[in-house]
């Protein structure tokens, strides 16, 4: 496969978290790395000294240098991003990282026959750990998934979905991380107003998460891994009963409903 170089348009968070991914799994394979932001050329030093990359302020004159263009901005800039784009490109596989900026979008504002995929990360991105999902456009060939895969696989785990489910997920795999963090957020704030230190109180919930979740993947039914803990009539089973009572399930069901249709609303605005 022949090198691929790609041009990062955002220089956020993700946009560093896709960087490092790639310096660090796909030097065989990745061509030029550019990465773009207007506002702050600080910024841009920094990741160039860190990561040893392309910087640029002007975004639009280095589209002709890459194959692949990665949007990794705010919703509400890439409806202009896009229509910069449409009098640049020439067969480039264009991607957004964005929450309601599905293919349907990108293609309507760009010329017939463009490649496009909409890729939903979360934040473990920065650690090589994202559950991304993913949808490709209709004019996309097996030479633009290579492409794609490889930032796929320089940010974590990956999953093929339909436009619609890529939607109807967004809160399950890119939001509800701050749903968790929320949680846990609230077991340190028990686990301190039993005594211990706060240092030890994100010892012991950390510790319990990563367990229980190397229990789901390691197979375990999250149904039976309860019942496990909960013996009937016993301290768990009198906790349970509480969350029950509060409606626990009700409300994170809630949650992801008021998440996706705002993040759909990002791309009918």
């Amino acid at each position: 496969m022949e090198k691929t170089n790609i041009l990062i348009v955002g220089a956020g968070r993700m946009g560093e978290a896709i960087i490092a991914g790639l310096m660090k799994t796909t030097s065989n394979n990745s061509g030029r790395i550019t990465v773009a932001n207007r506002s702050d050329k600080d910024r841009l030093d920094s990741l160039k000294d860190t990561y040893g990359i392309h910087t640029t302020q002007d975004w639009v004159k280095e589209v002709h240098n890459h194959e692949v263009v990665l949007l990794a901005s705010p919703p509400n800039t890439q409806e202009k991003q896009l229509d910069l784009l449409k009098n640049e490109i020439n067969g480039q596989l264009i991607i957004t990282v964005a929450a309601g900026i599905d293919p349907t979008y990108m293609e309507k504002r760009l010329p017939e026959g463009t490649p496009v995929c909409w890729i939903m990360p979360n934040t473990a991105a920065q650690i090589g750990k994202s559950m991304s999902t993913y949808v490709y456009g209709r004019a996309v060939t097996e030479t633009h998934k290579r492409q794609c895969q490889l930032i796929l696989n320089a940010i974590g785990y990956s999953e093929e979905l339909t436009e619609n489910q890529v939607h109807d997920l967004t809160a399950i795999t890119g939001s509800a991380p701050a749903f968790v963090y929320t949680f846990v957020q609230a077991l340190e704030k028990a686990a301190v107003d039993n005594g211990v230190t706060n240092e030890q109180a994100r010892k012991l919930v950390t510790k319990m998460l990563i367990g229980s979740a190397e229990m789901l993947d390691a197979g375990f039914d999250p149904g039976q891994l309860t019942d496990q803990v909960a013996s009937p009539g016993g301290s768990t089973a009198e906790g349970l009963k509480i969350l029950e009572k509060e409606s626990f399930q009700q409300i994170i069901q809630l949650a992801v409903k008021a998440t996706n249709a705002h993040a759909r609303g990002q791309g009918e605005k």
